[in-house]
């Protein structure tokens, strides 16, 4: 019989999101990884079959419980939502993890594609299903795919940045331009 693990795996998971999205996965050792979790290799073992498969269960992690798909679902739907969105994604300074990772997206694991592509759908349905409420004449999907283009440009720019915050004021007057489409 094994020892019974003495972490619980989604704290190591919450502790390891700052150590990818800072390092990125190429740069990020398992030294690294122990020091950020506090959990030995053998630990780390127990749970993960290697670097990449931790790679993979945070990024899920991340994706599965970032705040944004939570802001996107508050009723009611509608612009607020949407600008509410927006607005965490412009005061957190750091942009989004999921993003951030794509500038490896050639060293990444196969299955990290998979699980960014699901998490960008959903981000492009539900700022689709908030754009829907909405009286516009431009088509909710091609807008929402604009919109998850300026989340991306918006996550990278801040990445670039390292943590500086963009100014809300010049995002507010693409999203009333958007709006006036």
């Amino acid at each position: 019989m094994g020892r019974p693990k003495n972490f619980d795996r989604d704290e190591v998971l919450e502790k390891a999101i700052p150590l990818f999205w800072k390092r990125g996965f190429a740069d990020t050792g398992l030294q690294d990884l122990e020091k950020a979790t506090g959990v030995n290799k053998s630990g780390l073992y127990s749970e993960f079959r290697n670097k990449e498969d931790i790679f993979l269960a945070t990024l899920m992690h991340y994706v599965k419980t970032s705040k944004g798909g939570e802001i996107l679902s508050t009723e009611p739907l509608g612009w607020k939502n949407i600008e509410n969105f927006f607005d965490y994604t412009l005061s957190n300074g750091k942009g989004c993890f999921a993003v951030n990772s794509m500038r490896e997206l050639a060293l990444l694991p196969h299955e990290a594609h998979s699980i960014m592509t699901e998490g960008r759908a959903f981000l492009k349905r539900m700022l689709a299903k908030n754009i829907s409420v909405e009286k516009i004449e431009t088509s909710p999907e091609t807008l929402a795919g604009i919109l998850l283009i300026l989340f991306t440009g918006i996550a990278i720019e801040q990445n670039l940045k390292t943590g500086k915050a963009l100014p809300a004021h010049k995002f507010k007057a693409f999203l009333r331009l958007i709006r006036d489409m």
